[in-house]
């Protein structure tokens, strides 16, 4: 176990620092800007707490359960560490931490590199024998996801106040990053081979808006800080690019051409939230469900691949089995391709904990079970439609027993995987053409043509 006392680190090896990223893939670009900067500081990142100098926690907290994870994580490197450094959402109340874990060394919010690097520069010195030219940090930067696909945070924080949320409080209002940054990132990450961009923020729909769609340039080229233009240019770099967090504003009907023209992939992920606008209104989120409806139609009438994910909750505040009930209506009418759901937990700070009528956590579990039986029959039927079709796969993994990939309609970690049994011969990163020849509620089965 490394010594407590920076002094005795050996000013001739390089410090060493162990890395745990928790929650979502926003927290995670925040992770790999960290991690970055401290490569470029000379500092090795190590896999083992044993072989760490310092440690550092990039926490979630957005829920009850992410919070406790998080807690749990710290309490953990403390244990085996003794030396742990926390930032990331939950870091945005410091106390939330320290009341349980006094002996942290220091706290900080989401997204805040510095203070970050800043706290491991005080307790673990960089060596004096660190040579930026020698070296090397990949133009890219740190990635922590793999070579073949990336994710492009093009802002941060959110200017909505859903009941639920307390992100506002953590991150902020929104702040744009210019679009020509954007772009730049995004072409640098093509250039160092990856092959898919998943485009993430708060709100990726409002890009732009606290920036008046600002108008930036890179190499000369025009670029408005606007969701439209930004995807137009992204979809000339000859990549997949996919559109999570999408915030359903009416602009976003423009930009289901391109994905019918294929500029960007037939993807939308745009958390709806709920099926009774008694509750939407409860949730202050848009709840016009029959003008919802009847886009998610024309939408599809436009681009017929297109894949729709969502996110639900089930039980809150004020949830009857009458609002529950045009839920499940509104899931079986949109048939939507992958939804996610979780049943209402109070959230420290968030408006939606003095609402009425709180739904029994039993009531709450059963209500879930019935939505996530009807939505996988759905799901089901949907991938029931893909048999016999042959679609691109992009390879994430190969072993002994063949390749696991994804189509067009699955994001990485959250959606179903594509396996092509006995392929054995793909290489992580290729986009295949393959068959598909089986399917579940969840998954594909494919043969390369």
């Amino acid at each position: 176990m490394p010594s407590n006392n920076p002094s005795n680190t050996d000013e001739h090896s390089s410090p060493k620092v162990g890395f745990i990223s928790l929650g979502c893939p926003k927290a995670l670009v925040d992770s790999e800007r960290i991690l970055t900067e401290l490569r470029k500081d000379g500092y090795e990142v190590v896999p083992t707490y044993q072989d760490a100098d310092v440690v550092v926690v990039n926490t979630c907290g957005f829920i009850d359960s992410a919070k406790k994870e998080s807690l749990d994580t710290i309490g953990e490197a403390l244990n085996e560490n003794g030396k742990v450094i926390v930032t990331g959402c939950m870091g945005a109340n410091a106390e939330d931490i320290t009341n349980i874990h006094p002996n942290v060394l220091a706290v900080s919010g989401p997204h805040a590199y510095e203070q970050v690097v800043g706290a491991v520069h005080e307790y673990v010195p960089p060596s004096k024998e660190h040579d930026p030219f020698v070296d090397l940090i990949p133009p890219q930067g740190i990635k922590l996801t793999p070579r073949h696909y990336a994710y492009l945070k093009i802002s941060e924080g959110c200017n909505h106040r859903c009941t639920f949320c307390i992100i506002p409080s953590m991150r902020g209002d929104l702040v744009s990053r210019p679009a020509g940054d954007v772009f730049a990132e995004a072409k640098g990450l093509v250039k160092s081979g990856v092959k898919e961009l998943l485009v993430i923020s708060q709100d990726t729909s409002a890009y732009g808006v606290d920036t008046k769609y600002k108008l930036e340039f890179h190499d000369g080229q025009p670029i408005r800080t606007k969701m439209l233009d930004l995807c137009k240019a992204l979809g000339d770099l000859g990549v997949w690019v996919r559109l999570h967090y999408v915030y359903p504003y009416p602009h976003v009907d423009d930009i289901i051409p391109l994905m019918a023209e294929g500029k960007i992939l037939p993807y939308l992920d745009i958390p709806f939230q709920h099926g009774s606008p008694k509750i939407l209104k409860a949730m202050k989120r848009p709840g016009a469900i029959d003008n919802t409806l009847t886009r998610i139609k024309k939408w599809r009438e436009i681009c017929p691949e297109l894949t729709i994910r969502s996110t639900f909750i089930v039980g809150f505040p004020g949830e009857t089995e009458d609002d529950f009930q045009q839920l499940l209506d509104f899931i079986e009418e949109a048939q939507l391709d992958r939804v996610g759901a979780f049943t209402y937990s109070p959230v420290d700070g968030a408006t939606a904990n003095d609402l009425a009528d709180h739904v029994p956590e039993d009531i709450k579990e059963q209500r879930l079970a019935r939505f996530m039986e009807k939505q996988a029959k759905i799901s089901e039927a949907r991938l029931q439609l893909k048999i016999g079709k042959t679609l691109a796969i992009i390879i994430d993994e190969v072993d002994e027993e063949g390749a696991i990939g994804r189509s067009q309609a699955d994001a990485p970690e959250i959606d179903g995987m594509v396996y092509l049994n006995d392929e054995t011969h793909h290489q992580v990163g290729d986009i295949v053409l393959a068959k598909i020849t089986h399917a579940d509620e969840h998954d594909l089965w494919a043969e390369s043509v």
